[in-house]
């Protein structure tokens, strides 16, 4: 069995915590800082890595509102595992993002950031309890170009409350104007015991969000980007490589407070319990991924991308042939003009009206 190429590392700490967040998060404390990379130290010492790695994230959480001797002593514990790494990730709020931790990301081997923006409307940023205006996301950019950042991603969020086609459009226009290197548009989720829950606010209509998704496309297939996953759009040759590990369904260690992981054929969970985590009890469910798990995954994980699935690797995979055995299912959806069959290479992808629909073509494949 192949070992992961793939790391990730959660750091749960903000300063504030956004309405609409539902990932694992604590409030920022100095000691509690300190006591979290001493266990993640642990934890990463315990997978006892020893091969090459491709791909590393380090997420949130903010990971750039530790202070500048801890966020060193993070990137310090990750060095050893960078010498080989194609594409290294940090994320970043604009308000955190400081000339010196950009200096310091750089110095470690750092090259790409991925930048939660979400709206580029300062009413609506105060209004989901984000603490930065478009204007620091813009010097925040400008700073990262300077120190060498040439790989940028933003993040928006599509469907929050109270923002109208014509102003997603502006957001679209204004980080279109950054020039950045990829652009994630997630769909609005409300979660419960998120603010956003307990204030009774809605997720978008789903004919409202495609209008958005429908316009985010066209305005940014127009401007060169090419929408490879179904919230995704990069630059030519600028995908995240981290994140098509797990669109991919390979595997990858997952390390911090509520990270995921995937090992051999273990799909596990960390707590999201601090005083757990640092007590050295990491993991809180398992998995244990079955063959036909894992043909749910791979198909699932896969056609949510412009990659699709190659019937050679499914073949490698599971001895079997794709395409045979969903030759009918496919042949309908490919006469719907939802799944785009490539002859030469041997793939099967979605349209874009079939990422839109995504859930009905696995669900029909998965015969449920």
């Amino acid at each position: 069995m192949n070992k992961p190429t793939a790391l990730y590392i959660h750091i749960p700490f903000c300063q504030h915590i956004c309405d609409y967040c539902d990932f694992p998060k604590l409030q920022y404390f100095r000691n509690f800082a300190i006591n979290y990379i001493k266990s993640l130290k642990q934890e990463l010492d315990s997978f006892d890595i020893n091969q090459r790695l491709e791909t590393i994230y380090i997420g949130g959480g903010t990971p750039t509102e530790l202070e500048d001797d801890l966020f060193e002593e993070l990137l310090k514990m990750v060095q050893p595992y960078t010498e080989s790494v194609i594409e290294y990730t940090i994320e970043a709020n604009p308000e955190s993002l400081s000339l010196d931790k950009l200096k310091l990301m750089k110095r470690y081997g750092v090259n790409r950031l991925s930048i939660g923006v979400e709206s580029t409307d300062d009413k609506i940023l105060k209004a989901i309890n984000r603490h930065h205006t478009f204007e620091d996301v813009q010097i925040a950019v400008s700073n990262a170009r300077k120190v060498g950042f040439d790989n940028l991603n933003v993040d928006l969020i599509i469907g929050l409350p109270n923002v109208l086609k014509n102003q997603f459009k502006k957001d679209l226009e204004n980080i279109v104007a950054l020039d950045v290197e990829h652009i994630s548009c997630y769909s609005l989720t409300v979660h419960p015991h998120t603010a956003f829950f307990n204030k009774g606010i809605e997720e978008p209509k789903d004919e409202y969000s495609r209008e958005l998704y429908d316009l985010a496309e066209s305005f940014l297939k127009e401007k060169g980007y090419i929408h490879y996953e179904v919230s995704n759009w990069s630059k030519p040759d600028r995908y995240s490589r981290h994140n098509m590990v797990y669109w991919k369904d390979e595997q990858y260690y997952g390390l911090g407070l509520g990270a995921a992981g995937y090992i051999d054929d273990i799909r596990y969970t960390n707590t999201r319990n601090i005083e757990q985590y640092n007590q050295g009890r990491y993991i809180d469910e398992r998995e244990t991924v079955s063959l036909e798990d894992d043909k749910t995954y791979f198909i699932m994980l896969n056609l949510r991308t412009k990659r699709g699935i190659y019937f050679s690797e499914y073949q490698d995979r599971f001895h079997e042939d794709f395409y045979e055995k969903y030759k009918d299912i496919i042949n309908g959806f490919i006469a719907d003009k939802l799944l785009i069959l490539n002859e030469k290479e041997q793939r099967i992808y979605p349209s874009y009206d079939g990422m839109m629909v995504l859930d009905q073509i696995i669900l029909a494949l998965l015969g449920e």
